[in-house]
Parts: structure tokens; C-alpha cells; sequence
């Protein structure tokens, strides 16, 4: 998929801020330990678990606190991929999809995009599980969740440099404990999706 980075300038999306911080001495270490892009993502993929997949909901969605508590459902685990990736000079953004929270609504699900090799690719550190099987693939987009647009799902098509303000509110209203995700918003409204 083409996405639109929402700036030229890949300082923004190598910065540090209140969520993806990633001057935090613990994801500077882990970030020089593991050294490379493919690394990191396996890391957070497989190391940090998904909350739904091991039924526990920290609520944790800053990148240290993430880190800290190795359970946190796709938004955290997006960034601390990203703090990760950022910590070892990697541009890295954050991307959005609309998905079919199979209730009859959406759900907002999270991913990142790296700026690697001249271009910006795609990658879905979720956490794999039956039926789920991302990759780290900089050239065909290995995604968690493919999306169905015959169910009104959607792709957002903007790299973001930081998560909005609004979808952090909602992220800090995560009851630590409590499964679901009914605080988080459906879409991003007046985004562009394909």
C-alpha cells in the first residue's frame, strides 16, 4: 500500500514525546542490544505478548511502560516499536486501519510504517497466533489483518509522527485488567482511508 507520510521532514518521525519515549535508559538499552530493524520488530512481536492473546490487559500504551509490563494490545506495541526503531536512527511512524470488531462496529487497530531503503514500508508487530501471520517484509506488506472492504474496513493511508491527541486520550482510559476494547475509537474521523 502507498502511504503519505503527514511530513517531509524524518527528524518528526524520529523524535522522542510523552508516549514513544524512547530516550527512557531501558528502551535505549534493548534498542543497542538488539541493533537491527528486523530484530526489534521480532522482539516486540514475539516477546511482548498481545494482550487478547495472553488475557491479561496491562492498559500499558506508553513505549517504557510497555516495555516494562511485556503485555499491551496493538497501539502500545506499535510504539514501542517504534521507540525501538527510533533509538537506532530508523524513521518510524505509526499507521491506523478501520477493522470489523466482529460486534457489529469497528475497532482502530495500530501498526507502524519504517522509512528504510529510500521509501516507507509497512510492518504489523501484533503478535502472531493462528490465523494471524505477519513478517518482517520491507518489500510485500505481511500484515496481521489485510483488510475486507466489502466490510467497510479501511486502510489509513497517512504516516503519523506521533498517535493523535484524541486516540491517546482514549488509550489512558485502558482499566488495567479489564479485557476489550470498547474505550477505543472506530476510525479516525476526517483521515484519509482507502
Amino acid at each position: 500500500m502507498i502511504v503519505k507520510p503527514e511530513t517531509d521532514d524524518l527528524a518528526a518521525y524520529l523524535a522522542a514525546d510523552e508516549v514513544i519515549d524512547h530516550k527512557h535508559p531501558g528502551l535505549r538499552r534493548l534498542a543497542a542490544e538488539l541493533a537491527t530493524p528486523e530484530a526489534a520488530f521480532h522482539h516486540v512481536r514475539d516477546q511482548v505478548a498481545h494482550s487478547a492473546d495472553a488475557g491479561a490487559y496491562s492498559g500499558a500504551f506508553r513505549a517504557s511502560e510497555v516495555l516494562a509490563a511485556r503485555n499491551a494490545i496493538c497501539h502500545g506495541k506499535s510504539h514501542l516499536l517504534a521507540a525501538l526503531l527510533r533509538a537506532q536512527g530508523v524513521p518510524t511512524g505509526l499507521c491506523y486501519q478501520r477493522l470489523d470488531d466482529d460486534e457489529g462496529g469497528f475497532v482502530l487497530h495500530a501498526l507502524n510504517a519504517v522509512h528504510l531503503d529510500g521509501r516507507w514500508s509497512r510492518l504489523d508487530a501484533r503478535g502472531n497466533r493462528e490465523g494471524v501471520d505477519a513478517q518482517y517484509d520491507l518489500q510485500r506488506e505481511r500484515l496481521a489483518w489485510p483488510v475486507r472492504p466489502e466490510l467497510g474496513e479501511r486502510d489509513y493511508v497517512k504516516v503519523f509522527a506521533a498517535p493523535p491527541g484524541s486516540l491517546v486520550q482514549a488509550l489512558a482510559r485502558a482499566v488495567p485488567g479489564s479485557s476489550g476494547y470498547d474505550y477505543l475509537p472506530g476510525e479516525l474521523p476526517g483521515e484519509e482511508s482507502i
